[in-house]
């Protein structure tokens, strides 16, 4: 018998089976961002002339579509059809590539110039606040909190949760102090074609906040900590991987770039392999099903 991860609108009958919430609003939500997130990945990679802009800000969107159409929805299918059979681990994958999507939706409507794709851009970003929305209602968090294991080590993850976001913070400081306070505060971006920094902005106001905060949570074990940290490590799985082949590609568009570089590549691609290291130690300590 699974136990009840979402709260459902009416009591359910018990079963041995586990149990699944098919009029969850937020499965149907999520199911619409999966096909929304593959026709603008779709179009945004393969499509010529879609993207305009500096050609390293054309190549960072392209690296980021091939991750969301390859790596980002089939991982949100999947880990959807695997929570609504009970699983617990595929509950934190999903979030995590939701939040995963919300993040580089962002990206695409404000780090790009407006072109025939806006309004699926703004309806990936529509569908990925409001899967968050009802993800966050309609999840039972002692729930999943009665699932993760006592032997799990809370403080260790939340001190790394803590410290990437502190070291993350400071390096967009180095750079957005200075320039603020000089006489032309956004020379720094004009090789890309932006007017401000969409990833200053979404890290410093949001992410980096809401890392600290799963951390923290996490290190006195409370179900909000379990909920947030557990998407976050897993998010942070997919921008890592996602930001080394935007990097990529960025650098093949425009190797006399300073916003992309074979070295960035590299540098994400260690930050992957770190960061899925601490993701499969958290989802080892999750059990899939309650036997």
């Amino acid at each position: 018998m699974s136990t009840v991860m979402f709260r459902p609108d009416a009591p359910s009958p018990a079963s041995s089976e586990p149990t699944i919430i098919t009029r969850s609003v937020a499965v149907r939500l999520s199911a619409a961002l999966a096909v929304i997130v593959t026709i603008a990945a779709t179009v945004t990679f393969f499509a010529d002339g879609i993207l305009t802009g500096p050609a390293v800000a054309v190549g960072n969107a392209r690296g980021t579509a091939l991750v969301l159409l390859v790596l980002g929805v089939p991982a949100l299918c999947g880990s959807l059809v695997a929570t609504m059979r009970g699983s617990a681990r595929a509950l934190f994958v999903w979030t995590g590539v939701v939040l995963y999507m919300l993040y580089n939706a962002v990206m695409f409507l404000f780090a790009t110039p407006f072109n025939q794709l806006f309004l699926v851009y703004v309806a990936m970003l529509s569908l990925s606040i409001w899967s968050v929305v009802f993800l966050v209602r309609d999840i039972d968090r002692d729930a999943v909190a009665r699932r993760v294991s006592r032997r799990l080590p809370a403080r260790g993850i939340g001190t790394y949760l803590v410290v990437v976001a502190v070291l993350n913070a400071l390096v967009w400081l180095r750079t957005a102090v200075p320039e603020s306070l000089s006489d032309e505060p956004a020379s720094f971006l004009t090789d890309i074609g932006l007017t401000t920094s969409p990833t200053f902005v979404q890290d410093l106001a949001f992410w980096l906040p809401l890392m600290s905060m799963a951390g923290v949570l996490l290190w006195r074990r409370t179900p909000w900590g379990y909920l947030t940290a557990g998407s976050i490590v897993t998010y942070g799985v997919f921008e890592a991987v996602g930001v080394a082949c935007d990097q990529w590609f960025g650098y093949r568009a425009d190797p006399d770039t300073s916003f992309a570089s074979p070295g960035g590549v590299w540098l994400f691609a260690g930050v992957s392999v770190v960061g899925l290291a601490v993701a499969a130690l958290f989802l080892a300590n999750v059990r899939g099903h309650r036997r």
